[in-house]
């Protein structure tokens, strides 16, 4: 696919100089409202990491996008969890028969096949991911991922500035939990790859897995995997 230069650079001059203050979550839907308009592609979406260290969908240009984050929650795999995960861009031409990602076919629209997704980072690390997607099998060129790169660096900077200041949403705080026992929850997929020989999204989905099942927070089921004290907040019922 081909991306203008110079459109990529007014679309995103114009989004780093927005004088008007929708808000983050205002914010990033304009972001992926962009993306859409710039790209060749039938939609574009954003996840965010939250308390449970999970994706969650919080902008999105269309049903599609946003059922396309669903199904990745639902099966717990693909490919802009492993760009969140692996903290590199992940590209498919035609997720429904990609065998990266086996689960996520029975969950996903008809109108999403090719699919390319890039991590969101913040303070040296992963705290979501951004994507596009076209309704028709194709590759995505390097073009493609440089452009997408850059307006996830965008979102870095305006999340950055609002997780450092005193705008109070769930987003921001969402962030600002995962931040704080990203360490933790990383050591603790560490640790389950090294025992059970498994990769980083097999041990993030075995993690997930068991803080479901017991109700529990991922990064305190990862304080019990490392023998490490509950995290304060969460030494109360809940």
């Amino acid at each position: 696919m081909h991306i203008d230069a110079d459109a990529l650079h007014a679309s995103l001059l114009a989004l780093r100089s927005e004088t008007e203050s929708p808000g983050l979550a205002g914010y990033l839907q304009r972001v992926v409202g962009a993306i859409e308009q710039l790209f060749v592609c039938d939609g574009a979406g954003l996840m965010i990491e939250d308390p449970e260290n999970v994706l969650r969908y919080v902008a999105a240009s269309g049903e599609p996008g946003r059922t396309l984050e669903l199904a990745q929650l639902e099966a717990g795999q693909g490919p802009c969890i492993d760009a969140f995960l692996h903290n590199a861009p992940v590209r498919t031409p035609d997720l429904p028969v990609d065998e990266r990602w086996p689960a996520v076919r029975d969950h996903l629209h008809p109108d999403v096949r090719a699919v390319l997704g890039v991590p969101i980072r913040l303070a040296g690390g992963p705290v979501g991911s951004l994507n596009v997607y076209r309704s028709e099998p194709g590759p995505w060129d390097d073009a493609a991922v440089d452009a997408l790169c850059g307006y996830a660096e965008v979102v870095e900077q305006v999340i950055g500035v609002a997780v450092t200041a005193v705008e109070h949403s769930t987003i921001v705080e969402q962030l600002q939990y995962a931040l704080k026992h990203r360490v933790m929850t990383e050591r603790a997929i560490g640790l389950l790859m090294g025992r059970h020989g498994l990769d980083t999204s097999t041990a993030f989905e075995l993690l997930r897995r068991q803080a479901r099942d017991r109700r529990e927070r991922v990064v305190t089921i990862a304080a019990e995997l490392l023998g490490e004290p509950r995290p304060a907040e969460d030494a109360k019922p809940r």
